[in-house]
């Protein structure tokens, strides 16, 4: 009975390509989908849907498997779907709303941080890295991730002709696009000497001349077009692993586990929250606050 449904998704799925972030479109497909299955199996309609069965789903999920961040990402992505396809939004209802407040007073609101891998943590990784192909690339990516206070997806989309140098030969990278800036206005980051050095180190070892900037390796030495996030993750625990840190650490670490270590160093060495803000290209206090909450001044 949701065939339409079924295939509106996929329509509304080609409609936006290119107007959200790849990993925004994935939610919402993946999402949409899993609320078809639920709906079918209660004989419902998914598109459009009536308050009741959003509720319902609700109740469904909120059976402790899912965290009630996780839940509050599926039930934006049912409204997402509605409105892309100028439906009204079930999502909006009272009843929905309660149904969340209940989920959150059950589940809590708590968000799961990226452990921070700082400064410290940063060189006994780079010391693990040896002088060849996968040596470079990883020193290139571990110390421009934390010069550039890089998200993870920021680091997978840099390309070659990012890099550019200023009228004193510092090299510098061109953010193109980040989670707050959508519309791609760009930005400059000027990185440190360390950061330079290792991404000319790279690019003379690697011979790429255009492209993604960060690319996978084979056994080979064959380069892949590109690095994915799950493959940033891997790196990170790997060398991790090689400094023989602990593994409930390794299991914590994050493709935005960098980003978090340069932010708590920012604070420990007395940097403001406008200035932490400002070169992490946050929106919000508070997350940066969840970011630097657990740090140690010791």
């Amino acid at each position: 009975m949701n065939s339409t449904a079924k295939q509106l998704l996929k329509e509304t799925i080609v409609k936006i390509e290119g107007a959200y972030a790849p990993a925004t479109i994935r939610a919402y497909e993946k999402n949409f989908e899993r609320f078809i299955i639920f709906s079918e199996k209660v004989n419902e309609y998914a598109l459009p849907a009536d308050s009741k069965l959003v509720t319902m789903y609700i109740k469904h999920i909120s059976d402790g498997r899912l965290k009630s961040a996780s839940i509050r990402i599926a039930i934006a992505s049912i409204s997402a779907i509605h409105k892309l396809n100028q439906l009204s939004d079930p999502t909006t209802h009272p009843e929905v709303r309660l149904e969340l407040r209940r989920m959150h007073r059950t589940l809590g609101r708590e968000s799961k941080q990226a452990i921070g891998i700082n400064q410290e943590i940063l060189q006994k990784m780079i010391r693990q890295t040896e002088n060849n192909l996968i040596g470079f690339r990883d020193r290139a990516l571990l110390l421009t991730a934390y010069s550039g206070m890089l998200r993870r997806s920021e680091i997978t989309e840099l390309q070659v002709d990012d890099v550019s140098y200023a009228g004193d030969k510092t090299l510098k990278i061109k953010l193109r696009r980040s989670k707050t800036d959508q519309d791609g206005l760009g930005r400059w980051l000027f990185l440190g000497s360390e950061a330079q050095k290792s991404i000319i180190d790279w690019l003379k070892s690697s011979g790429v001349t255009e492209g993604k900037l960060f690319r996978g390796i084979s056994k080979s030495n064959k380069l892949s077009q590109g690095l994915s996030a799950s493959q940033v993750n891997r790196i990170y625990k790997k060398l991790a692993r090689k400094s023989e840190m602990q593994v409930d650490f390794i299991k914590q670490i994050s493709g935005h586990s960098i980003r978090v270590g340069a932010a708590q160093d920012l604070l420990i060495s007395g940097a403001s929250l406008p200035i932490i803000m400002n070169k992490g290209r946050w929106s919000k206090a508070d997350t940066v606050m969840r970011y630097v909450e657990n740090v140690s001044y010791a």
